[in-house]
């Protein structure tokens, strides 16, 4: 309903340009540049920090909002959907932090300021949870940052690098993050960085430093050592608030990365520089230049791998200079394209920043040249690739691929399938990493194609092999057509398989044969899960039947599992394993089946035999034993008495286990012989005998 909604507003807004009622930049068609859109509603809290959710809203980060003395720090969840913004207060500044984030899906902000003026670090950092917009604390850095550069690694960890501590200096330190566990030791540098310097992932593992400074390195997360004077730029100077970017990493260029530095210094360039880190001896080469100079602009990759260019300016923090036009790069041609992508409306300067959207829009936002004011306004931009024209050359919606179903997780190298209608139409598949941005840098950005065939109505897919060339987490699916048009993305969580996990309880249950018992099987799902699980229990000893209501378990749930003993079934302890099988999905768990004969009771007599004279008495001593916990309440009673004999217990009943004295007496009348007697228990159903001799005298 959310996408149909956005694809009404979005063909309504091209009618209207179409018509005259709604123009972006004069002259220009919106199939050729593109269109730019200002959004009524106003930002209001500075969006220094920006993430994309995978639930396809912005959580925007400002802290103190660059406002020394402010304490009331604010962060705030932009929906594109209703163009709403709804903010909360957090509980320390986290302004000029390092935000990316983490595989599940939760961004991770690390540091801040601790002070203003000088600037010292915070040490403090954050996960921010998008099912509940609660902020959490997690384990602090061995020192602050300000201005920090963080970076997912291969493995899902994560690499914090420079920023001011707590003191004011720049930090040369590494830490790793991992979460559950906390933060590695300090890995120092041989070398001292620029603040918020770019840092890339690169299909090797290695972490690679592209700038602002003209000496490029290279960090070894596995070894934790630099390799330096990897390469140096031909600019020469420090592209300071430039930008930075990893060319898409696609089959067709067999992953090879590539980097991008756009613009930066002070006064600016409009000069560009790409590095091939596949090749041999990598080298810094020329770019084509962009169409102004910009410094504090923001870089985004779009769906169809071209790289969009904008904002910024040519003095730093002056908006007279600023450079409103956008530019769009193309890798393949390695050439801007002529008509650029339009003129965006306002000034974006220090602290702007842009986003990629999963409706394959971008959105601008931001710019704070001075102190205690910022822009409000929001930008939106309609690439070229969402327009075309009609018969008569009017501008319409181009007709979009759509994605009626995709998995909501996948692991690296698997194929799965994307359902659409459009298969044979489409031309190219890809995910985009969900960004984060600050200060003219994504430090989550990236770009992965994938491979894939054709079916009828479906498409099989490749997921990229390893977690180096796409870092775990979530990314934006996209299917673009033959004519360069891409879908609304489906979010795909990549690296961490849909599972689900299985338990029971009680872990173990006591029966007595012949009687029944139940365990509560529960099924949890786990990314997303949502398949069918089917369920057995293996284990149960002879005679004893188990059955599950419900069978089986769709997502998660909980089935009963119902155990029957029979009077056969042999006591003892069994090991029970309960399987949840769904697919090639197959979990486990244990519980233990107690089984106890009945609670019973012994009776015994002794001495066995005795002889009593006419006219006196003996006594036996009967004893009730108990059996299996036998607790009941036993009546005794005797028969066989012989004429002129008669016999009476001391205790009629015993609970439990205990004696009983047995007197028997003889009359002078009594008949003189060898006699038995019999000795009976009863406690309910249950009743024994026992017999003794008596010889009369």
């Amino acid at each position: 309903m959310d996408r149909f909604f956005r694809l009404v507003v979005f063909q309504m807004a091209v009618l209207l340009v179409a018509s005259g009622f709604l123009t972006s930049q004069a002259g220009a068609q919106a199939n050729v540049q593109g269109q730019w859109t200002t959004l009524p509603t106003l930002m209001p809290i500075n969006p220094v920090h920006v993430a994309l959710l995978y639930t396809g809203k912005v959580l925007v980060v400002s802290g103190s909002g660059n406002v020394a003395g402010n304490t009331n720090y604010q962060a705030g969840v932009w929906d594109p959907q209703t163009d709403t913004v709804t903010t909360q207060s957090i509980s320390w500044d986290m302004f000029c932090n390092g935000m990316v984030v983490l595989s599940d899906g939760r961004p991770f902000v690390m540091g801040g300021t601790l002070q203003y003026d000088p600037f010292h670090g915070e040490l403090k950092t954050a996960v921010y949870d998008p099912s509940t917009g609660i902020f959490t604390n997690m384990e602090s850095m061995a020192h602050g940052r300000w201005y920090p550069t963080s970076t997912v690694l291969g493995d899902g960890r994560v690499m914090t690098f420079s920023g001011l501590d707590e003191a004011g200096n720049t930090s040369k330190a590494v830490e790793i993050y991992t979460v559950g566990s906390g933060w590695s030791p300090q890995y120092i540098a041989p070398w001292t960085p620029p603040l918020y310097p770019r840092m890339h992932l690169l299909p090797n593992g290695q972490v690679f430093y592209s700038g602002s400074t003209s000496t490029s390195a290279l960090f070894d997360p596995s070894t934790q050592t630099w390799t330096q004077n990897v390469a140096t730029t031909n600019y020469g100077g420090s592209r300071t608030y430039g930008s930075s970017v990893l060319l898409p990493l696609t089959p067709a260029n067999n992953y090879d990365p590539k980097v991008m530095i756009l613009g930066g210094g002070s006064t600016s360039t409009a000069t560009t520089e790409i590095i091939d880190l596949g090749a041999p001896s990598p080298a810094w080469q020329w770019g084509p230049n962009m169409s102004q100079p910009r410094i504090e602009m923001n870089a985004v990759i779009l769906p169809s791998g071209k790289v969009l260019a904008l904002g910024g300016s040519y003095k730093d923090e002056d908006g007279s200079t600023a450079s409103l036009n956008a530019d769009l790069y193309d890798p393949v041609a390695n050439a801007f394209v002529v008509s650029g992508a339009g003129v965006n409306a306002f000034p974006r300067l220090y602290h702007s920043v842009a986003l990629l959207l999963p409706d394959a829009t971008v959105w601008l936002a931001g710019g704070n040249p001075t102190r205690g004011s910022y822009e409000q306004h929001m930008e939106i931009y309609q690439p070229a690739y969402l327009f075309t024209t009609d018969l008569n050359g009017n501008v319409i919606p181009a007709p979009r691929p759509t994605i009626t179903s995709a998995p909501a997780s996948v692991t690296y190298g698997t194929q799965f399938t994307v359902q659409t209608p459009d298969a044979a139409n489409i031309s190219s598949v890809v995910v985009v990493r969900n960004g984060a941005v600050t200060h003219a840098f994504d430090m989550d950005q990236r770009l992965v194609g994938m491979s894939f065939s054709q079916g009828s109505g479906s498409l099989t897919v490749t997921a990229p092999s390893n977690s180096n060339i796409a870092p775990p987490g979530y990314y934006m699916l996209f299917l673009i057509n033959s004519s360069g048009v891409p879908s609304v993305a489906s979010f795909v969580q990549l690296g961490v398989q849909s599972d689900f996990s299985v338990s029971a309880t009680p872990p173990s249950q006591t029966v007595v044969q012949g009687d029944s018992t139940t365990f509560t099987v529960s099924m949890t799902a786990l990314n997303g899960f949502s398949g069918t699980a089917s369920l057995s229990v293996s284990g149960l000893p002879a005679g004893a039947t188990g059955s599950f209501d419900p069978d089986s378990i769709t997502g998660s749930g909980s089935s009963t599992l119902s155990i029957s003993t029979s009077s056969s079934t042999p006591p003892g302890t069994y090991p029970l394993t309960i399987t949840a099988q769904s697919g090639s999905l197959t979990h486990t768990t244990m519980v233990t089946l107690i089984i106890n004969a009945p609670a019973d009771f012994t009776l015994s007599a002794t001495p066995p035999s005795l002889t009593v004279r006419r006219g006196s008495s003996v006594t036996y001593k009967v004893t009730v034993g108990s059996v299996n916990g036998f607790s009941g309440t036993v009546t005794l009673s005797a028969s066989g008495f012989p004429s002129g004999t008669k016999g009476n217990f001391n205790h009629k009943t015993i609970v439990g286990s205990g004696n009983s004295g047995f007197k028997v007496s003889a009359t002078r009348s009594a008949t003189p012989g060898t006699y038995t007697l019999t000795i009976s228990g009863a406690s309910g159903n249950l009743s024994h005998s026992t017999t003794v001799g008596l010889t009369i005298q």
